[in-house]
């Protein structure tokens, strides 16, 4: 698959002199799902920022679709579905006009929507199944709403590239089903997902590849292979809950197997015999 991010040796520092994320290196190909896991402070945060391009790189590259991301951004081609903490859901606004903003830089000067823009947010719309919600205050939405409604967004964009920082934060497990389909329908299309998460179940389920950070990237590539109690012990400490087991505790036989479960707080991730086995998410 060709590559949708590549960053190579990246460094951020800010101006004060601290380093969030030095030496960064990773790929996340194109028609993919990628999860960026790592505890608070790690650098997810500053690696969706040099993304997006609000902070620059001290050393090294980051390019996406194979541009730089200041040509990719001028393009209209990353998107960015923030964290319900981050929006003053106060502001008077109407859906249909929060996902409108997704077409802006499509638009001229004036921001005078065209049928090209109203068709691109109807679509969105219908995509994430809010079409009755458009004339709704964003304020008035549920958790779960909400996060469709930003999806809905990235989606009338018509953005190639998107970045999701924590999306199953505050929603019911149904709309978390629903987010997962629609991701899915996504990397079927072509586009690269980099999912910001500490929801540890879910992210074999629905991620290809894993990117683990911690004040660098601790390393990165296909879920099976990266996504192991050894390299998350790494990269969360003593943060994670951790117990197993074995033996006569798990079997009534001699069966040597175990079951190791890793938790966060969140979905718990679950390893039997050393192998990951997903939570499945069901829908009531």
């Amino acid at each position: 698959m060709a590559e949708g991010i590549a960053a190579q040796g990246l460094t951020v520092t800010y101006r004060n002199g601290f380093t969030a994320l030095r030496d960064a290196s990773f790929t996340v190909p194109q028609g993919s799902v990628t999860a960026l896991v790592g505890v608070n402070g790690a650098g997810k945060s500053t690696l969706f920022k040099a993304l997006m391009g609000f902070v620059p790189a001290s050393r090294g590259t980051v390019q996406v679709l194979g541009m730089s991301v200041a040509q990719a951004l001028r393009q209209n081609l990353i998107a960015y579905v923030p964290q319900s903490e981050e929006v003053d859901w106060t502001f008077p606004v109407l859906v249909q006009d929060v996902v409108m903003m997704g077409r802006y830089g499509h638009m001229g000067f004036l921001r005078r929507a065209r049928d090209a823009d109203r068709r691109a947010v109807d679509e969105a719309l219908a995509r994430v199944n809010m079409q009755e919600f458009r004339h709704r205050q964003i304020g008035e939405l549920s958790g779960g709403q909400k996060k469709r409604v930003f999806l809905a967004r990235a989606l009338a964009q018509g953005a190639s590239v998107i970045l999701l920082d924590e999306p199953f934060t505050g929603v019911d497990v149904k709309t978390e089903a629903a987010i997962i389909e629609l991701l899915r329908q996504m990397r079927a299309e072509g586009r690269v997902m980099l999912v910001s998460t500490h929801d540890l179940g879910s992210v074999p389920e629905f991620c290809d590849r894993v990117v683990l950070v911690k004040g660098t990237v601790l390393a990165s590539g296909p879920t099976p292979e990266v996504f192991t109690p050894e390299n998350l012990r790494e990269a969360f400490g003593g943060v994670l809950r951790h117990f197993t087991l074995g033996g006569p505790n798990l079997h009534d036989d001699d069966d040597p197997r175990g079951l190791t479960v890793l938790s966060d707080d969140e979905r718990p991730l679950v390893f039997y015999d050393g192998k990951q086995r997903n939570t499945e998410v069901s829908p009531k």
